[in-house]
């Protein structure tokens, strides 16, 4: 009972200076149960959604042979007939079976040409209005589609567009562009999480989205009374034979759950792996409040030991204080994290996918993983101050304040952080001259960690060195004040060390993904400039195909040369030792070869358009022991077998089109019918001498009906390629941020304590002439320069990193290393406003002290 009172009244007493360090514990708390909150909401969002929208059995086509690697991109679903309704339709135990379409691969766009589609990467979603739907959806206004002019629109895609009764809209698909008007509304009695969706009646919709009548996608099945999903899926399959893929209601539930949760699963394990960055900042923090706070009662806990207080009693109530600390952190991080999960949905609300607070979902696991994680590592950290705090001898009641370092500990120290750095060196070192990108990675990570925690380790050493570098070249313009500020940061190198090695975490990760993503960048700008012939590259940004009659428009445009055409096959291929696997060919025109110079290791690549001709890579040559005049046997997915030579052989050193087979468009059309042929992915385009503006100009316009593609030349696409990688890294960067506040929070505590620790000789400082702005300075000064010395730090590890990470990726291709030296530039600098901005409140403190009453403070 007297050490909890005593841990109690410490921690009472001491409540400002603990207050930072529960902010680092709230933070990453609020960042772990916010994270669990959001996917636990999104889960239970699409839980809801599949429980109303799956028919109790359903009916869907098998995936064909060949396919599933690469799957088809005809620009048309996979069908089943009417009769298999009427089959299902007999079935016993089938109250209505009832056939349905549904297609992903169109565009609808209103009377101005608009896209209508969802934002954020949600599909838009095209098929026929049935019984089914209006278990998930009522029609809030308008009626249902009636003929081949009416369409019905989800109520979310209405508001999002203003889109109303009576409103004309275009659906673009591989059969032709058709128009129809808004003849309903239709509102879903869950949350949408965000598609766009049209309905048509169902004789429009096969013949608009499949091409033909008599065709459906799937089939819904609604048992009869008293006959369950089991037996009726026995009874379906029955009829039907193993032609058809049947599931019921909890099977397609549980496949849609697990496709969802592979995404979930990336985002949630991305977001808490930046938490536990978080939470390792922290750490640094913790130790440190918790160290000074010991040096500062060391008096104290010496009169506490003279009066009979054992060791252990000592060392618990230390412990009891962070325990403490842990729980309101942490109780107060998970109720952030609860406000930091609606403002993520908020969030994916603004890019288009809709979460409703009302699915809010806060499982009981979320606050115990937030309480034990905050907890747990906050007792952790004040583990080796309460031990230090439990060695003060009664002795020290007659000593000041604080504890002399052990010089042996530091020489310790110094050798365990050589020999951590020096082997996460040979391992950063090894993984640059790596063979294989799977086994480089390994060595990546290991020496990414070593590395780490080496200069952590060795931080107090490094900080005798780095700070007087850098207050060499800061600091002494500034005189006496600035020569202070140097033996300030200096009088304690751990402690020093700590503080900076909590900012170094943060910002070697932001130097190491500038220079990964900045050599990305550069490698496939230098790739484009080597190996694209094409002035133009005509796409889209979903991954759809490209429609015919945007194909046909294009080839009207004047001043076009030429247009390359670029399709994806999906093959079962079979080397000559009898070694089949699933591959990806790209059928493309002759003048592919001039539109990307691939180059080859034996024989050209224009002989690969000959008749029944082929090119395979030179790694898928090297393991099957492929040789030109060699034959494959290609079974393609939807067609025929064919027995094809093996023309060329091109070099995979490049990153464009690595390992792919390329045949001619006419090869692949003498085995694979019409109907079954992928639409092309791409056009790449190249202009006639001189008119490369008014060709790109005719093309836009062709295309003026078409909003879904772009007309981009090389420099576009290098534009949009920075654009991606740096909206990428810029997430990167926010969620990064979390990391580099805690740090911040730990330099003013450090700066805080300190001031606290020195109050007496602040107090002498002031009595013998120093101004309270000369001590600002100082105090701002000693800030600046621990900040830099952890961004120095920080930057140099993380562009060893980053350079090590980027001979990983010239094994796929990039071999280009950039360093983004204005990047790192900028961030250097930034450090030093931090340093000044970490230094505000304890400088304001610091020079408010009454000079009496601080020369009198023990």
């Amino acid at each position: 009972m007297t050490v909890l009172k005593t841990s109690l009244r410490n921690f009472l007493a001491h409540k400002g200076r603990m207050a930072l360090s529960a902010v680092a514990v709230l933070l990453s708390v609020a960042f772990v149960s916010g994270t669990l909150v959001f996917t636990d909401t999104m889960n239970t969002t699409f839980d809801k959604l599949f429980a109303v929208t799956a028919s109790d059995v359903s009916v869907t086509p098998r995936e064909k042979d060949g396919e599933g690697e690469a799957p088809s991109q005809t620009g048309k679903p996979e069908t089943l007939p009417a009769a298999a309704v009427r089959k299902v339709e007999s079935a016993e135990g089938v109250k209505s079976a009832e056939g349905a379409i549904s297609s992903t691969s169109v565009t609808v766009v209103d009377a101005e040409n608009k896209n209508l589609g969802a934002k954020g990467g949600a599909p838009t979603v095209a098929g026929n209005w049935t019984d089914n739907d209006l278990q998930a959806m009522e029609i809030s206004s308008g009626h249902a589609p009636r003929g081949p002019t009416d369409v019905l629109v989800d109520a979310d895609t209405a508001d999002k567009h203003g889109l109303g009764l009576g409103d004309e809209v275009r659906t673009i698909t591989v059969t032709g562009d058709f128009t129809a008007e808004v003849s309903g509304i239709a509102s879903f009695k869950v949350t949408n999480p965000g598609a766009a969706l049209f309905y048509f009646d169902t004789p429009t919709a096969q013949r608009q989205l499949l091409g033909e009548k008599g065709l459906f996608t799937y089939i819904s099945v609604t048992a009869a009374d008293g006959v369950s999903h089991d037996r009726l899926k026995k009874n379906v399959a029955g009829v039907l034979g193993d032609t058809y893929k049947v599931s019921t209601a909890k099977e397609a539930s549980d496949e849609g759950r697990e496709e969802l949760g592979e995404f979930l699963n990336v985002m949630k394990y991305a977001m808490l792996g930046f938490a536990g960055i978080a939470f390792l900042v922290g750490v640094f923090l913790i130790v440190n409040t918790f160290s000074m706070l010991v040096a500062q009662r060391t008096r104290e806990i010496g009169l506490m030991r003279a009066i009979g207080s054992s060791r252990k009693q000592i060392n618990r109530s230390v412990l009891f204080e962070a325990l403490l600390l842990g729980v309101v952190g942490s109780l107060t991080g998970v109720a952030a994290g609860v406000g930091l999960a609606i403002g993520l949905m908020e969030l994916m609300g603004s890019l288009g996918m809709n979460l409703s607070t009302d699915d809010l979902t806060v499982k009981w696991t979320t606050p115990a993983i937030g309480l034990a994680l905050g907890v747990i590592v906050t007792v952790v950290a004040a583990y080796v101050p309460a031990r230090r705090a439990g060695k003060v001898s009664p002795m020290a009641a007659l000593r000041d304040a604080g504890t002399p370092a052990d010089g042996k500990s530091g020489w310790a120290r110094a050798a365990i952080g050589l020999l951590l750095t020096g082997a996460g060196g040979l391992a950063l070192l090894a993984t640059a001259q790596a063979d294989q990108a799977k086994d480089g990675s390994l060595l990546l990570g290991v020496g990414v960690v070593l590395t780490l925690l080496g200069f952590v380790v060795i931080g107090p050493l490094l900080a005798g060195v780095v700070v007087r570098v850098l207050s060499t070249l800061v600091l002494r313009m500034f005189g006496p004040v600035g020569r202070m500020a140097e033996r300030n940061a200096l009088r304690n190198p751990r402690r020093t060390g700590a503080t900076g090695a909590a900012l170094m975490i943060g910002l070697a990760l932001v130097a190491c993904l500038s220079v990964v993503g900045s050599s990305m960048v550069a490698s496939a700008t230098d790739e484009l400039d080597r190996s694209v012939g094409a002035d133009f590259i005509i796409q889209t940004g979903t991954g759809q195909p490209i429609v015919p009659q945007a194909q046909k428009a294009m080839e009207k445009a004047e001043g076009v040369e030429h247009i390359t055409q670029y399709r994806m096959l999906a093959a079962k291929v079979t080397a000559p030792g009898g070694k089949a696997a699933q591959e990806t060919i790209a059928a493309t025109d002759p003048t592919y070869a001039q539109d990307l110079r691939r180059d080859m290791v034996e024989g050209e690549q224009s002989a690969a358009y000959g008749k029944n001709a082929i090119s395979v890579g030179g790694d898928y040559a090297e393991k099957h022991g492929v040789k030109i005049g060699d034959t494959l046997s290609v079974a393609f997915a939807g067609g025929e077998t064919a027995e094809l030579r093996v023309a060329a052989i091109t070099s995979d050193e490049g990153s464009m089109d690595q390992g792919v087979k390329y045949i001619s468009i006419d090869t692949a059309e003498r085995y694979i019918p019409a109907e079954e042929m992928p639409q092309n992915q791409m056009l790449l385009a190249s202009a006639k001498d001189g008119q490369t503006e008014e060709a790109q100009a005719a093309l836009k316009a062709s295309l003026a009906d078409y909003p879904q593609y772009k007309v981009r030349d090389q420099t576009d696409y290098k534009k949009d390629l920075q654009d991606q990688i740096g909206q990428l890294l810029n997430i990167v960067y926010g969620l990064l941020a979390l990391a580099i506040i805690v740090a911040v929070l730990g330099v003013v505590n450090t700066l805080a304590l300190s001031v606290v620790e020195r109050t007496r000789e602040i107090g002498l400082l002031r009595a013998i002439g120093l101004s309270r702005r000369q001590l600002r300075r100082m105090i701002r000064l000693e800030s600046v320069v621990i900040a830099l010395f952890g961004a120095l730090l920080g930057l140099g590890l993380g562009m060893g990193w980053g350079m090590a990470a980027q001979k990983l990726l010239a094994l796929e291709g990039l071999k280009v290393l950039e360093i983004p030296w204005p990047t790192i530039g900028m961030v250097f600098v930034a450090s030093a406003f931090v340093g000044l901005f970490a230094a505000l409140v304890p400088a304001f403190r610091a020079g408010r002290m009454n000079v009496l009453n601080a020369i009198a403070t023990d």
